[in-house]
């Protein structure tokens, strides 16, 4: 009888961590559903819940960074990237918001600092770069005089 009531244990410990593993998932899937129809709130709550379950998922940061982006809270924005940075940092998309915020900031250094990590990890994203580039081109020369 005692056996049998391990079995049943472990049993149903197996299937409550399988149902949690599959869940955090299901978060972010539904989250990202929720983002590209534009309900942001609703993403929001679902991307914070699935950073609870998977605090190292680099792709819930981008996204409450896109998120707030499209609030106009740049201080949460930049938070999230740079956590999202610090667990993924070869994520060419993340360096890229980076630097958007650094050159509106006008901290051209930062800016250079993430461009020179930037072209190393590009895949996609390489032709976002030149643009940057060049604005920074044309703004460098004001600065120094």
């Amino acid at each position: 009888m005692n056996k049998i009531l391990k079995i049943i244990t472990l049993i149903f410990f197996l299937v409550f961590f399988a149902n949690m593993a599959s869940s955090k998932d299901n978060f972010f899937d539904e989250a990202l559903k929720m983002y590209q129809d534009k309900k942001y709130d609703d993403a929001r709550f679902m991307l914070e819940r699935n950073i609870v379950f998977n605090p190292k998922d680099a792709k819930s940061y981008l996204y409450l960074a896109k998120i707030y982006n499209h609030e106009e809270n740049q201080r949460k924005e930049e938070y999230n990237l740079d956590t999202a940075l610090l667990i993924e940092p070869n994520n060419e998309e993340v360096i890229l918001m980076l630097m958007k915020i650094a050159l509106k900031k006008s901290n051209y250094s930062k800016v250079k600092d993430l461009s020179k990590t930037f072209v190393k990890v590009c895949i996609k994203l390489c032709n976002k770069s030149d643009e940057i580039q060049k604005s920074l081109i044309n703004i460098e020369p004001e600065n120094e005089s």
